[in-house]
């Protein structure tokens, strides 16, 4: 049986709360249709860095930049709630971070596919 650290577990229960929070709570229209792919902890805490994607959201494009707006905008109610459920003794800084891996793992599937319609 694999131990996992006290940052992984910290980190997933954040990613739980916020996921909850975004669907239940959170009525900023820029947070509409976001999904909490993964949280990342620092070894000391301190630092949470939080990856999402939006439906629509591209790496340059403009509703990535209101996304993070939108979490900019919703930091404090975030925090706020994050550490009354988590009942951490320090409440770590949240970072969040657009996940392209979705857009590059769309990308090679619409390469194979267009390889598979050239050789058949």
């Amino acid at each position: 049986m694999t131990s996992y650290s006290r940052a992984d577990r910290v980190g997933s229960q954040i990613q739980k709360v916020l996921s909850e929070l975004l669907n239940l709570d959170i009525n900023d229209p820029r947070l509409k249709k976001v999904v909490i792919t993964s949280v990342k902890m620092t070894r000391d805490l301190r630092i949470a860095k939080i990856y999402f994607v939006a439906t629509g959201c591209q790496k340059n494009g403009n509703k990535k930049n209101d996304t993070i707006e939108g979490f900019k905008s919703a930091l404090g109610f975030i925090k706020r709630t994050l550490a009354e459920k988590l009942g951490l003794r320090y409440m770590p800084d949240l970072k969040f971070y657009y996940d392209d891996s979705f857009d590059y793992g769309s990308h090679i599937d619409s390469l194979i596919e267009g390889l598979k319609k050239d050789y058949a």
